[in-house]
């Protein structure tokens, strides 16, 4: 198990949130949509560009730009 910001994460590759280390309105709206340690979640894929990554996270889809997912830390098992 070793831990990785979410934006370096491969299509399929899943794991648990350990971390987000966003604060102010960026780290509130991140955890509002459901970002928050302990929740596990699966990188559907990235755009042809890589940004924006999309992921699933209790039972629905989410997209997150590459400069939000760079302050959520990932435990990935390998």
């Amino acid at each position: 198990m070793y831990k990785l910001p979410m934006r370096k994460m491969k299509k399929n590759q899943s794991g648990v949130i350990s971390a987000v280390k966003a604060t102010g309105e960026l780290g509130r709206r991140i955890r509002d949509m459901g970002m928050v340690p302990g929740s596990e979640i699966k990188i559907q894929g990235h755009a042809p560009l890589y940004d924006p990554v999309s992921l699933r996270i209790m039972g629905f889809t989410l997209t997150l730009r590459n400069s939000e997912a760079d302050y959520i830390d990932v435990e990935v098992n390998e």
